[in-house]
């Protein structure tokens, strides 16, 4: 007999590291032909960071994503942009990308409000264009830059940036651990097989409030690998282990979700801008995973009627809790 069920998870999750410093740096350079080098020590390992790196940079200077090259995580040549964790690149260095991209502007705002006979005060970059009291001139930023060359100005800055947080007290624990915080809630529908105590996720909806989305494609990317992470602790992923040993070192034996397990991902992003963020954004990372195995835990619970406390919820443990309920 199979039943149906479904449930919900909500969560809350600090940006960052918790209560140390989680500086990022970044430096922004200017070159000839108006085009842009960003270095940040931010690792983009798949989730898209360099292109949020350059997307943001491109918006502060008015010109092109496709106009910047990102040099990311070479300890050679970046800059300090701590680890790629805490869900907190695209808060943290991409605060520092903005306040580099400021300092960039500035030689060349000036220089352009010299070229226009204007105050520099009055002048912004956009779509590549210079404009002076939100009126867009006939003078491409290209020309502005081109002018700082031939005049030995250099065009690059430099930005860094750590939450404000403070340390917990030892008694209370009060204290600021983060920057700020991440909320999402998903939703999950399930069938339960009675017999052979099998579990199948339906569906999911995940709802999340990411601040500002700097690229919505990657952040549906995001909750969808974090949904599908979140599928396997719930039902599926177990580690076994003797006397301290691992026995189960390979995917034959440590089960991982097929693309045959993954059922349809709605993604919801909830967009409430974060006033520390880089254009209002905040990370996504882990918070895409964490509801998953909680709403999955209530839904198999409103279909059986019978709550399991561990898991992941293998068929073993859900045809004994329903046997111990009988």
């Amino acid at each position: 007999m199979k039943k149906r069920g479904r449930g919900i998870g909500c969560m809350w999750y600090g940006i960052g590291n918790t209560a140390l410093p989680n500086p990022a740096s970044a430096v922004v350079e200017w070159l000839d032909d108006a085009t842009v080098n960003v270095m940040v020590g931010c690792a983009d390992i798949g989730q898209g960071s360099s292109t949020v790196m350059a997307q943001i940079v491109a918006e502060e200077l008015g010109i092109s994503s496709a106009d910047i090259t990102v040099i990311s995580a070479d300890t050679l040549v970046t800059p300090e942009g701590g680890a790629t964790s805490a869900s907190r690149q695209t808060y943290i260095s991409g605060n520092a990308a903005v306040l580099a991209a400021i300092d960039a502007k500035k030689v060349p705002l000036a220089e352009a409000g010299i070229m226009l006979g204007k105050d520099p005060a009055s002048i912004t970059f956009k779509d590549g264009m210079v404009w002076e009291n939100e009126r867009q001139t006939e003078l491409p930023i290209k020309a502005v830059i081109s002018s700082c060359r031939k005049q030995g100005k250099l065009t690059l800055g430099s930005g860094w940036f750590n939450p404000a947080t403070t340390t917990l007290d030892p008694e209370t624990g009060y204290g600021i651990p983060y920057g700020t915080y991440a909320f999402a809630t998903q939703v999950v529908d399930v069938e339960v097989d009675t017999e052979t105590g099998r579990v199948e996720v339906l569906k999911i909806w995940a709802a999340h409030d990411v601040g500002r989305a700097i690229n919505p494609a990657l952040v549906e990317g995001q909750i969808e690998g974090g949904a599908t992470m979140g599928l396997g602790y719930g039902l599926m992923e177990e580690i076994t282990a003797v006397n301290g040993v691992i026995k189960n070192t390979n995917f034959t034996d440590y089960l991982i979700p097929t693309i045959l397990d993954v059922p349809e991902i709605t993604s919801i992003i909830i967009e409430a801008a974060e006033p520390t963020g880089p254009f209002g954004a905040k990370g996504v990372g882990e918070p895409a995973l964490i509801p998953t195995a909680a709403a999955i835990a209530n839904a198999v619970y409103d279909a059986i009627g019978v709550r399991i406390y561990s898991l992941p919820l293998t068929p073993e443990k859900v045809l004994s809790a329903l046997q111990e309920a009988e």
